[in-house]
């Protein structure tokens, strides 16, 4: 039978060409729309490596004060750890979690071997007590590496694996290319995803700052302090703490959001590309099915003797429906098939530069969209094929 359907549709190779094109087209445009939605997906149900909730950012500005800005944002961090309803405080560079700020390098070399495109973190010893982020190996930063000869530095397992494979990446240390710096590595973290929920779990390296120590806050510089307060903590605490960052800074402005609401806003952000997506998948969806639905429509109408010969021979109304329905799975094999080809090169050919996985679940997907939708499509011109009275049908031709 199947064998039948097949030589049946490929001596009717020009009247089918069209049909598998646009089949060949629309699986092609749906694998990619489907590699970035899988992508996605993928991502997002990667841990983040920290906790984003009950902690606040509160963005602090001097504004023209100039004047001991870091003796000045040592005594804040001090008496905001103080406060009654805070947990921890830690001072951290602009790119903080689901900020649209990112600072990224690859400056960092072992053994003269370059390594990846690095997310870097300016971060002091507190952060981990704020983020809660999970340590797999070595440690944190503390003041043990306030004796330390060189700059110390946590990494990301996904740093720590394309950097040292399998080796151990605690102890290791990283140079930049012309070897005057050096920087040891004392721990490696899990995960840090945090530009949002979708983003990939991309390297990351963390330098320790340390608000004690005698370097200055250059003037352009606007402190940001991430705040873990106890759960519940509400706008008296927030209240609390903007006066209490006014009354010691004696006049810097403070801005104040939780790590919450910027992960919304972010993913609002996120979002709208992905929805704007789906709708063009959606469309073409609907496209490709009233395509089908037409030239299905007229097949049958131009083959109503051979459907009336056929009934008047014996044959049953489901069985010329199945032969209707099996020769459009046919076709959409024969234009998926066309259709794998291109999209297994995007997987040898690095494109998106994606795990191979992620191409493997978008051809899965796509190639049950295509049948799924080419079967829906075929079901209805197939039973009204299987309907026509063969009198009927042969009195008309």
């Amino acid at each position: 039978m199947i064998r039948h359907l097949f030589t049946l549709i490929w001596n009717r190779k020009r009247s089918n060409f069209l049909l598998m094109a646009e089949i060949l087209l629309s699986f092609f445009v749906l694998f990619v729309v489907s590699v970035l939605l899988v992508n996605n997906f993928y991502n997002y149900r990667q841990p983040l490596g920290f906790v984003p909730d009950n902690v606040w950012e509160f963005d602090v500005d001097p504004g023209l004060d100039t004047t001991d800005r870091k003796g000045t944002l040592r005594l804040l961090v001090q008496e905001l750890q103080a406060t009654p309803g805070v947990a921890a405080v830690t001072w951290t560079s602009s790119n903080t979690p689901f900020s649209f700020s990112n600072m990224n390098t690859d400056q960092y070399h072992y053994k003269d071997k370059q390594g990846p495109l690095t997310e870097r973190y300016d971060v002091d010893d507190d952060m981990v007590r704020v983020l809660g982020q999970k340590v797999v190996a070595g440690r944190w930063f503390d003041r043990r590496d306030d004796a330390s000869t060189r700059p110390p530095v946590v990494v990301n397992q996904k740093f720590a694996e394309e950097v040292f494979g399998q080796e151990s990446a605690v102890g290791k240390v990283l140079t930049n290319d012309k070897h005057d710096q050096e920087w040891q590595i004392v721990g490696v973290i899990e995960a840090y995803r945090s530009g949002n929920d979708f983003a990939a779990n991309e390297p990351a390296i963390f330098d320790r700052r340390v608000v004690q120590d005698t370097a200055q806050i250059g003037n352009h510089e606007q402190p940001i302090l991430l705040v873990r307060v106890q759960p519940g903590s509400g706008a008296v605490l927030e209240q609390q703490l903007v006066r209490k960052i006014k009354r010691v800074t004696k006049g810097w402005d403070a801005n104040v959001n939780t790590l919450a609401e910027n992960r919304q806003d972010k993913m609002k952000f996120m979002l709208t590309p992905l929805v704007a997506l789906g709708l063009v998948g959606l469309f073409l969806i609907i496209n490709v099915a009233l395509g089908l639905f037409g030239v299905l429509w007229y097949n049958i109408n131009q083959r109503k003797a051979e459907i009336g010969l056929r009934r008047a021979l014996g044959a049953t109304g489901n069985g010329i429906s199945r032969q209707f329905l099996g020769e459009m799975l046919v076709v959409t094999t024969l234009g998926v098939a066309g259709g794998l080809l291109l999209a297994v090169q995007f997987p040898l050919l690095g494109v998106f530069g994606l795990a191979s996985q992620v191409y493997v679940q978008a051809m899965l997907l796509a190639t049950v969209l295509i049948y799924l939708l080419t079967a829906i499509c075929a079901l209805q011109p197939s039973r009204i094929a299987a309907g026509i009275h063969p009198a009927v049908s042969l009195r008309e031709e």
